[in-house]
């Protein structure tokens, strides 16, 4: 009876939050209170992009490695609430720096992904490197495909080629760019057919740049299920349902007529 559960439906925390500036220590502080205050059962709990920094052009003091606290820090949260724990952070691996997407099982298994599409608009391409696989990750019987902020502009990198349940995105998108945030979500969810989730961050960061959240999960028909429009900091359960996706593709069946892209 619980595995069943656990295999049609898969219910995630999404913490939208204000980020410390490069303060690792404090960012993972707050978290762990705002974890331990999360008193339902969840499967997932999704924090945002540069979740230990904010979104940094200066990793130099700030990045880790796959060893470091954070990571650390993640498996132990995971265990205690016997949860997947996601978010991205800046790592350093063989000489470069990754603007890196972890999930981590409470077990302590390490699943991960690298951005794809850097923010040149920023300046994020002349630091980090670009991640050049797409992942899936497959926990309690669903397929998760983890995407970080600017990849959603993206629907070719995304395209639902593999057949996954959740599209995942963690962020810190501004303000001034909100409406695009939850245009984009709503299309990723309509055209690959599944759960669309968005995690983004609350606050101003140490660059003057405002974010107002608008995190939201987005059923497979891009009906919006839940929704976060407020500034402040929330922390929203949402339960996803494999009914839902099976139901929806078996009936229309938009998936089978879709393009075939290769990456050359």
């Amino acid at each position: 009876m619980i595995i069943l559960k656990f295999m049609e439906n898969l219910t995630i925390a999404l913490i939208q939050s204000d980020l410390i500036w490069h303060n690792p220590e404090q960012n993972r502080i707050n978290f762990t209170k705002k974890i331990h205050r999360i008193n339902n059962y969840v499967d997932v709990i999704i924090l945002p992009e540069m979740f230990t920094t904010g979104f940094s052009m200066n990793p130099q003091h700030i990045s880790e490695t796959m060893q470091g606290k954070t990571l650390k820090w993640m498996q132990r949260t995971a265990s205690e609430k016997n949860a997947a724990i996601a978010g991205s952070i800046i790592i350093f691996e063989n000489d470069n720096y990754y603007n890196r997407f972890l999930f981590v099982h409470p077990s302590g298994e390490i699943d991960y992904y690298d951005k794809r599409h850097l923010f040149t608009l920023a300046g994020e391409d002349k630091i980090y490197t670009a991640g050049v696989e797409k992942v899936i990750n497959e926990y309690k019987g669903w397929k998760i495909c983890p995407q970080v902020c600017y990849d959603l502009r993206f629907p070719v990198w995304a395209r639902n080629v593999e057949n996954y349940d959740v599209l995942l995105y963690v962020a810190n998108w501004p303000k001034v760019r909100i409406k695009a945030w939850n245009a984009l979500l709503q299309a990723r969810a309509i055209e690959n057919m599944c759960y669309t989730v968005g995690v983004n961050r609350v606050g101003i960061d140490e660059n003057e740049f405002e974010y107002d959240g608008h995190s939201a999960v987005y059923n497979c028909l891009g009906e919006i299920i839940t929704s976060v429009n407020e500034s402040e900091e929330v922390t929203v359960i949402s339960t996803l349902n494999k009914n839902h996706i099976h139901e929806i593709r078996n009936k229309l069946n938009f998936l089978n007529d879709k393009d075939s892209f290769k990456f050359l």
